[in-house]
């Protein structure tokens, strides 16, 4: 009778077989002087395209669309691991005599963590395009992408694949209108698709700064969307009123405001944060800032608040 032990973890059978479990890794099976290095590839269990291999030979897709991996969920996971058992394969392709991830990069750096040699896979036939969309397509179930690694995983597929909207959205299963609205916050500028990867703006309020044609309007809001904890009605009601102010009629004639709104804005800050008057001169391509103070002492006020000393 063999005493081979089937490494998936426990309740992987369920998940891929219907059938029984095996036995989960447990912590002494997982070390790495329990696992031999020179595995390669070996069949699990008899089932057809899970295999072992080798976590050496794994290599990271570049279509991954995820950016951020947060340490201490892949701390918990490497725990989840170590104590349950790998409950689900990564999934890979081979490439030569290596293998490209396409689903289970946080499995994989888990296991990494852990000091694992092997790790069981499912290996599929897939070509670059069909990669890249499974791997997109893992990310979108698990809801592990942010708005902006899912717009660049659409906008990946554009570029490096020539499809379009519609087979993009054809393919990831999603309507073409939830692809276009997607990709439309990478024509955010770089510091607002940081503020929303990072949860810090919602996608409510991007669909209101999408609709502020002049990139200055949309950075004076987004800060202040910040500094003031807006929320996306009062971010409506805001970008309404500087439109407003934005259209001068004089004569039938029409003309931009928002540059004098967004200087006297800077103004008032820099005032209300050095407690004295401040001007802010302003063209395309200089400027200069004129602060005013009142005697020795108010300038050396100033000075230890802007950190300069004397």
């Amino acid at each position: 009778m063999s005493t081979t032990k089937n490494r998936l973890g426990r309740g992987l059978g369920n998940l891929i077989a219907g059938g029984k479990g095996p036995p989960a890794v447990k912590k002494s099976e997982a070390s790495p002087s329990a696992v031999p290095v020179n595995v390669g590839v070996k069949p699990v269990g008899g089932l057809a395209g899970f295999m072992e291999i080798a976590i050496a030979s794994v290599e990271a897709s570049k279509h991954q669309p995820r950016r951020n991996f947060d340490d201490a969920a892949l701390r918990e996971l490497a725990d989840s691991i170590r104590s349950e058992g790998l409950m689900q394969p990564i999934v890979v392709r081979a490439v030569g005599a290596k293998f490209q991830l396409i689903a289970g990069e946080r499995r994989l750096r888990a296991c990494q963590l852990l000091g694992l040699k092997i790790i069981p896979a499912r290996v599929v036939e897939a070509g670059d395009a069909s990669s890249a969309v499974m791997t997109l397509i893992e990310n979108l179930q698990r809801a592990d992408l942010n708005p902006i690694e899912e717009a660049l995983g659409y906008a990946s597929l554009l570029q490096d694949f020539s499809l379009t909207q519609d087979s993009t959205a054809e393919r990831v299963g999603k309507a073409r209108t939830t692809v276009a609205n997607s990709l439309r916050l990478l024509s955010l500028d770089r510091e607002i698709q940081g503020y929303i990867a990072k949860g810090l703006l919602s996608t409510g309020h991007a669909k209101v700064l999408l609709g502020l044609a002049d990139g200055p309007q949309r950075m004076l809001l987004a800060r202040r969307t910040l500094e003031d904890g807006w929320s996306v009605r009062e971010l409506e009601r805001q970008a309404r009123k500087l439109k407003a102010e934005t259209t001068v009629r004089a004569g039938g004639r029409t003309g931009p405001e928002a540059e004098n709104t967004a200087i006297r804005d800077v103004e008032k800050r820099l005032a209300a944060k050095l407690n004295t008057r401040v001007a802010l001169k302003h063209s395309s391509k200089h400027g200069r800032i004129v602060i005013e103070y009142f005697g020795n002492e108010d300038l050396q006020r100033i000075l230890e608040h802007l950190g300069v000393g004397t």
